[in-house]
């Protein structure tokens, strides 16, 4: 396996334990992993006679990890933006029979090769800007078949494209109009048995809901966490975005890997998700679709050490945002992250969201995925509107244009 040293970086390593900016620096690459990165200066004497490959001062990241989206869908939700636009509530909107089950309707008509063709134009934009892990959610199907469907399509999307994509059951995303009123019906006869099937064909990494007042209560969320984990799958949710319900302390007590969305979590919440070890992922593109007033208790988050992660929730209805570098900058503006907030949030603890200990950073034994941009500082690319200045990127230590 031939060895590969990037030469003439400007360096973010992303790497809690060493400089935030390192200017010519060096990553030696073997294989699919990182064998050393630093100073040129102090490149080891046994890699200064592979093949190097100069970078011209070009900034290097790790390439971004975008851990919460619905990208694999059907249709699209323009008509409710309209709506909302003349003063509609998106609970109005979901209890209508709009939001969610309209995009279920949808999904549950596409194929799984239509599923495919939809989602991989929003996937190719996220490569674009320099993504190399991706989660996908299934939640849009709501019956056994289109579940099960839609994570074989997840699936498909990391074999056409140089990306990893992680997946998320999420069956318990919203009542079907068939089970209306009888939510515990539904996960009884449809939610927990798509769970397991969906398990025994290796098709989840992990297992999520919406705990909310238009979707499930908590009581109803443990009976899917107990579930997950007698399958032995992780689980994350979806907490606080409307309401408090105790959605984070539920979280935090079934060690979930993530609570998400999180405007009406509290300081307790943030006390138990530290104790426990949940990250908390922030949605700003949800936030800002919705006309959100209330944020994420970010100070909060920061005072108990809870990292944060960004992510695009990209989605047909609540966030149909489909670059991370923008929900990066959104959640500076909107949210008071720093910079370096927002550059680890999707990065190491993005890493973290998805219970992967392998990429996230550039460090020795960490993959060989990486973001090469024509920029001089990680500052820079989150300030920028609409611009893709993504050089190449590396995903597995194979050199992609996008």
């Amino acid at each position: 396996m031939q060895t590969l040293i990037l030469t003439h970086a400007t360096l973010a390593a992303m790497d809690p334990s060493g400089p935030w900016l390192l200017s010519d620096a060096a990553i030696v690459l073997k294989a699919d992993r990182i064998l050393w990165s630093g100073p040129m200066a102090d490149l080891p004497p046994e890699h200064r006679e592979a093949e190097s490959r100069p970078l011209d001062g070009r900034l290097v990241t790790p390439a971004l990890i975008d851990a919460h989206t619905h990208i694999v869908h059907a249709g699209h939700r323009a008509g409710e933006f309209e709506a909302r636009l003349e003063g509609a509530s998106y609970e109005e909107i979901a209890r209508a029979g709009g939001g969610i089950l309209s995009t279920v309707r949808a999904t549950r008509a596409a194929s799984e090769d239509d599923l495919v063709a939809q989602a991989l134009p929003r996937v190719d934009a996220l490569l674009a800007e320099g993504v190399g892990t991706l989660e996908v959610k299934s939640g849009y199907g709501l019956d056994h078949d289109t579940e099960l469907r839609m994570l074989r399509a997840a699936r498909r999307i990391g074999e056409e494209r140089p990306v990893t994509v992680r997946t998320s059951f999420l069956g318990a995303h919203a009542v079907p109009p068939e089970f209306k009123g009888h939510p515990d019906a539904y996960l009884d006869e449809v939610c927990l048995p798509a769970l397991r099937a969906a398990h025994s064909e290796g098709l989840v990494d992990a297992v999520d809901g919406f705990c909310e007042g238009i979707a499930f209560t908590p009581g109803q969320i443990a009976r899917l966490f107990d579930e997950a984990r007698a399958l032995g799958l992780p689980v994350k949710l979806h907490a606080e975005q409307l309401s408090h319900l105790g959605g984070a302390q539920l979280a935090a007590r079934h060690g979930a890997l993530s609570a998400d969305h999180l405007e009406y979590a509290t300081d307790d919440d943030a006390k138990a998700m530290a104790a426990s070890g949940t990250v908390a992922t922030l949605l700003p593109g949800a936030f800002y679709t919705l006309k959100e007033r209330q944020a994420p208790p970010v100070a909060a988050f920061r005072d108990q050490g809870v990292p944060m992660v960004v992510a695009t929730d990209c989605n047909p209805g609540s966030s149909p945002l489909s670059s991370l570098l923008l929900a990066m900058n959104m959640a500076c503006t909107l949210f008071g992250l720093t910079v370096q907030e927002s550059w680890l949030g999707a990065t190491a603890h993005a890493a973290r969201a998805l219970g992967l200990s392998d990429r996230g950073s550039i460090a020795p034994g960490q993959r060989a995925d990486l973001a090469l941009w024509d920029a001089e500082s990680p500052a820079e690319l989150v300030y920028r509107l609409g611009q893709r200045p993504l050089h190449a990127r590396i995903h597995g230590g194979q050199w992609c244009r996008s």
